[in-house]
């Protein structure tokens, strides 16, 4: 069963870590080849592009939960099936999606708290990141459904190929060609169609049971796996809601520079964050398999596998992170007061992401076993319950050090209260009993 655990997990981790590499080099190229006032516009836009991979997530989820557990209970054609109608449904709302940013993109920003400063450079990333929605989109979507279908080696290489090719176009972008932001939207965009290029052999070469088809939208269905996966999209728009209060918190307290700040601790904790929903991703394929198979025993164990993981993972880059803090943040910038205020900031919020990783965990393994009204809770109670009262008072009370630790007790919040009021064991009974 291990080695069943680490043959899904660990590849669809791995390819998240990757991927978030690639916008940590991003940053990197930004803040050396751009400056820190790019950084500071890139950040106003990260709350839209978690929002774009959380939509893409909850189809992916929701998709690949129905398929699980079809393969599980050997129904091939009903799994071909809502593959159809996923994969049509996610490339419709894309298309649309790309239209309305590229078109609207200034308003967008100013929605989002760009400052006078921060309004022209945060305009242009986000009007040429959207032009690559529908290969950023559709690729996580189908990274996700092959993994489903058995094949989480290629997924990830799918992810790594696609993150080298950003790399050397941010460099050559940024440095020789100086086309700065514009040249890192396009770097990434350019990387996601690689990605899509590669995982597009899967189907092509006919290597796992899916096929590529066209059918007739069927409302019904998209209602189906849009409830099961919409934790997903809930669980990402929480992490954007979470970046946006915080952007607003620090502009009040600290100004631009805070923003700056808070931009290179986001480019450090994306990896662990994105690591973390990886192990959760690649957990969800074997738990749902045996949800069809009606198998709690090796549901559990993988949820529990999952959750002991995290914690290695995060203890590990805690560890990095305050032996080593400080010169990474250095690579972004020189600035002396804004690597001092980011490795004290980092630290802080690198301890709320033990609990993070508990909660993705729990939301994904509700989703798994078609019981998503938990996950929303969950999900409901991370970042519009809990943190804008903690982000509020501990602002008020103990300043930028209150902003830091604000995510970390919220998170604890949301974890003990779901300690206390619900019980995993029984909720998967009767999530087994019903299906």
């Amino acid at each position: 069963m291990t080695k069943k655990f680490l043959s899904y997990a660990l590849p669809s981790a791995l390819a998240m870590f990757i991927s978030s590499l690639y916008t940590v080099i991003d940053g990197i190229f930004v803040g050396q080849g751009v400056g820190d006032l790019a950084l500071a516009a890139v950040n106003v836009v990260i709350p839209l592009t978690i929002m774009l991979f959380g939509m893409a997530t909850m189809f992916a989820v929701g998709g690949g939960a129905l398929i699980s557990k079809n393969f599980g209970s050997k129904d091939i054609e009903n799994a071909n099936l809502m593959f159809h109608q996923v994969f049509k449904f996610l490339l419709i709302i894309s298309v649309l999606i790309s239209i309305t940013f590229v078109i609207f993109a200034g308003p967008i920003v100013k929605g989002l708290g760009a400052t006078p400063d921060l309004y022209e450079p945060a305009k242009t990333y986000l009007r040429f990141y959207s032009l690559f929605c529908i290969p950023n989109i559709i690729g996580i979507a189908l990274n996700s459904f092959i993994r489903n279908d058995g094949n989480p080696k290629l997924a990830m290489i799918a992810t790594f190929s696609g993150a080298i090719t950003n790399i050397v176009l941010d460099y050559l972008f940024i440095f020789p060609l100086q086309l700065g932001l514009f040249g890192a939207a396009m770097a990434t965009g350019l990387g996601q169609v690689v990605t899509v290029c590669i995982i597009l052999i899967h189907f092509i070469r006919r290597q796992g049971q899916l096929r590529f088809g066209n059918v007739k939208l069927d409302f019904q269905i998209i209602k189906e796996f849009s409830s099961i996966g919409f934790p997903s999209f809930f669980a990402e728009a929480a992490f954007s809601i979470i970046i946006y209060l915080t952007n607003i918190a620090l502009v009040k307290t600290v100004g631009e520079m805070g923003m700056t700040t808070y931009s290179i601790i986001n480019y450090l904790t994306t990896p662990i964050y994105l690591f973390l929903l990886g192990l959760a991703f690649g957990a969800q394929p074997l738990i749902s398999y045996h949800f069809g198979a009606k198998e709690q025993k090796p549901m559990m164990k993988y949820y529990h596998m999952t959750n002991q993981t995290n914690y290695l993972i995060n203890f590990i880059f805690m560890a990095i992170c305050y032996f080593f803090g400080r010169p990474i943040i250095s690579i972004f910038t020189q600035d002396p007061t804004i690597i001092e205020m980011a490795y004290v900031g980092l630290n802080i919020v690198n301890a709320a992401f033990i609990i993070i990783g508990l909660n993705l965990n729990t939301t994904i393994y509700y989703q798994a076993i078609e019981t998503p009204k938990y996950s929303n809770i969950i999900c409901a109670c991370r970042s519009i319950i809990f943190l804008p009262i903690v982000l509020f008072m501990l602002t008020n009370l103990f300043g930028l050090y209150g902003i830091w630790s604000a995510l970390l007790v919220s998170e604890f919040l949301t974890y003990l209260c779901f300690l206390i009021f619900t019980n995993i064991n029984q909720i998967t009974r009767q999530a087994i009993s019903l299906s």
